[in-house]
């Protein structure tokens, strides 16, 4: 298909900045590679133009695994010679012990062990109770205030629970969330393109992230995968496993790999500011970059050939999953 072209950028929500449409997550990748391997591929990243980079301290909830993931991030990002100023770092907040483990201790130790001194843009949450919501708000608009990061977003959070924080932000005039980090894919589509979500990406108060495109790596071809992988909300991963033969036939009439089919299908949406993967060789990296021309030239073709597949269409989550 030719040489990819360089990232083209969007804007991360109202107000938000300017962000490449692909993004590299953290979450079992950069512990998992070679040292040297990981310095290589984030130069290559940073020249094609894939910026933003997703790191978290997974230490909380069902993630409590004391990884090192993002200690490694920092260290490779360094020696690479990527100066801070080149690239976007988007943080997580968890809500799992909030708000004992509040969101100034959160970040300390989140951009200490990154060795920064700020992230730019932060996704809060998920939670498993009811979240204080004006306190939420109110701690992220004194984080922002104090310099920590410039904008934030929300993850899998319960659509009433969004409505509640985008109205306290306005009335007290705090910073609202202005993208949503959710799974998003050519089988999972229900939550971002639904009545409550969608409802926000069609009106422009969010932009969507998209994350966990190849459903732990299913839709690009690796059915079982053998490391850890996402939830499966709804329980429909057999179901994706299914499709993801299909997934591959599309794939074959274009030319294309799985993978760049995944991608491409998730460009093609206007609502997605930037798509999120990890990536744990430069092979893969330089297959995914593949996507953006085959979106650019056939991605409404696309959507509507994968149409069909859209397993859990009969679903309409609030975020509730």
């Amino acid at each position: 298909m030719g040489e990819a072209p360089r990232v083209p950028v969007r804007q991360l929500g109202p107000g938000g900045p300017q962000v490449p449409v692909f993004g590299l997550g953290s979450w079992n990748t950069w512990d998992r590679m070679d040292f040297g391997d990981a310095v290589t591929l984030l130069w290559r990243a940073v020249d094609a133009g894939v910026t933003l980079f997703d790191v978290a301290h997974y230490n909380m909830g069902p993630h409590a695994e004391q990884a090192r993931t993002d200690i490694i991030f920092g260290e490779a990002v360094r020696a690479a010679g990527i100066a801070r100023e080149d690239y976007h770092l988007c943080g997580k907040l968890w809500l799992w012990e909030y708000p004992a483990a509040g969101f100034e201790q959160q970040l300390t130790t989140s951009l200490d062990r990154i060795g920064v001194d700020k992230a730019d843009s932060v996704v809060v949450g998920d939670y498993m109770s009811p979240p204080d919501i004006p306190s939420i708000v109110t701690d992220v608009a004194e984080q922002i205030r104090a310099g920590r990061f410039d904008v934030w977003g929300v993850n899998n959070w319960i659509a009433a629970d969004l409505a509640e924080a985008l109205a306290f932000a306005e009335r007290e005039g705090m910073p609202a969330p202005v993208f949503a980090q959710l799974k998003y894919s050519i089988a999972r589509r229900s939550m971002a393109e639904g009545e409550y979500y969608g409802g926000h990406f069609a009106a422009g108060r969010l932009a969507l992230q998209a994350s966990d495109v190849f459903e732990g790596g299913i839709l690009a071809g690796r059915k079982f995968p053998e490391r850890k992988i996402g939830a499966d909300p709804g329980g429909i991963r057999d179901a994706i496993r299914e499709t993801a033969d299909r997934v591959a036939e599309v794939a074959a009439r274009h030319d294309a790999t799985a993978a760049q089919v995944a991608l491409a299908f998730c460009l093609a949406n206007p609502a997605v500011a930037n798509v999120l993967f990890g990536v744990s060789r430069l092979s893969q990296l330089e297959d995914n970059l593949g996507a953006l021309r085959l979106a650019a030239e056939h991605g409404a073709e696309l959507r509507a050939e994968l149409d069909p597949l859209w397993t859990d269409r009969a679903v309409d989550p609030d975020g509730s999953w």
